[in-house]
């Protein structure tokens, strides 16, 4: 059937409606198009589309820049140019935020970067003696032999170890990362349930792939029960002149030419006397903030690890500990904080953890989000409770996919 597209929508798809108003959701899509599309799956309140052809194509519709994608699960953007992709997530997330009735009182500003090589962490599925991502809407995988968002020192990684032998008995899946300089790589295998290699295919793996990667510095197995490691078990990864150690299994941002200006959105002229930094990381932010005494709370261990390293120098506190819980255990007669910083997985915060943020009520509340829908439901919550909105900003950590990250500065009314 024919169908206009009427929006994009989060998830990579553009909206469309077929007759009697059932919204059906096409891949590949611009807002405007019309096109030609096969009903995939129909749903009582929706339904899915393949599309067929584009009938009048959108102005800002480009030729892909990887030969994978519609097929490949990992970018969803790449039939537009970067300037209207980071437009539809704007348009996304003001409708996201507009249906919870979170007022923005200002302009949202947008930050973008390089939109190809960006990605300084990678994760593929080893596919026979190849390495793969997911196919798009399938668990089905995908051999690939390059990734064109990934920095080059991963692409080239992924071309190397494609060419070792018996790189299937010894793991499933396989993630690469390098730091900004790409002058460290850590390599981390995951061996699938019914894989058990031996530390000797470990250092086999890890010499071969060292001839051709002078730049590999350790390489991790991650067995159900414990770790070995070949090399280093940690890169340096330096960030606005810091230097900050993360290990294999650590969490860090992975948009080697956005970090440095994320982190500045969230420390850049904050000084006072208490912060906290709620999961933490590695310490990217509670590093660099300038405060007397920072409390940074992070309960991955890895990353937990990483976050007593980095702060070693700094008069500071780690607690090891869910959020969740380190706010349970903050009384009302405790000195609150003159901010606090928050950057929470996709599923946001939560109405337990806003209403302990809320009933702490420090004066300041920055909010980094990777999801706008869990975005907006928190600020919900957040400006019931006497905050308002100083800024939003757009940063396009995640170029040629629908993912789209966020800081809010909340003040307390």
């Amino acid at each position: 059937m024919k169908l206009r597209i009427e929006k994009a929508i989060y998830g990579g798809d553009g909206l469309a409606r077929i007759p009697g108003g059932k919204t059906v959701f096409v891949p590949e899509t611009l807002p405007g198009e019309l096109v030609e599309a096969t009903i995939a799956t129909d749903r009582r309140s929706f339904a899915t589309g393949k599309l067929d052809a584009v009938l009048e194509p959108s102005a800002e519709r480009v030729t892909p820049g990887c030969e994978y994608f519609s097929r490949c699960g990992g970018c969803q953007y790449q039939h537009t140019n970067p300037a209207f992709q980071l437009q539809m997530k704007l348009d996304i997330l003001k409708e996201t935020l507009g249906r919870a009735h979170v007022t923005v009182p200002n302009e949202i500003a947008t930050l973008a970067g390089p939109s190809w090589g960006y990605r300084n962490r990678v994760r593929l599925h080893v596919v026979g003696s190849r390495l793969g991502y997911r196919l798009r809407g399938s668990h089905k995988r995908l051999p690939v032999n390059h990734c064109p968002i990934a920095a080059p020192i991963l692409e080239q990684a992924i071309a190397v170890v494609e060419r070792i032998a018996g790189l299937e008995a010894l793991c499933d899946e396989i993630e690469f990362f390098t730091n900004g300089e790409q002058d460290q790589l850590l390599i981390s295998l995951f061996p699938g349930p019914q894989q058990k290699p031996r530390e000797q295919a470990l250092e086999a793996f890890a010499d071969l792939a060292q001839t051709e990667l002078p730049a590999l510095t350790g390489v991790g197995l991650f067995t159900q029960k414990n770790i070995k490691y070949w090399g280093q078990r940690s890169l340096t990864y330096t960030a606005c002149g810091t230097p900050y150690r993360v290990s294999l299994g650590s969490f860090f941002q992975v948009n080697r030419f956005l970090l440095p200006e994320l982190l500045q959105l969230v420390v850049k002229n904050r000084t006072g006397r208490m912060a906290w930094d709620l999961y933490s990381g590695a310490g990217l932010f509670a590093r660099a903030l300038e405060f007397d005494f920072v409390t940074a709370v992070e309960s991955e261990g890895f990353s937990s690890d990483d976050l007593n390293e980095n702060l070693e120098s700094r008069p500071h506190q780690v607690v090891r500990s869910s959020t969740l819980d380190f706010l349970r255990g903050q009384s009302s007669a405790q000195a609150k904080p003159d901010l606090i910083v928050v950057d929470p997985p996709r599923a946001g915060l939560g109405k337990e953890i806003c209403g302990h943020l809320s009933r702490i009520a420090a004066p300041n509340i920055i909010y980094v989000s990777c999801d706008p829908a869990t975005l907006a439901r928190d600020l919900q919550t957040l400006l019931e409770s006497g905050y308002f909105i100083e800024t939003i900003q757009l940063v396009d950590m995640f170029p040629q996919t629908f993912h789209l990250e966020t800081v809010t500065v909340l003040v307390r009314g």
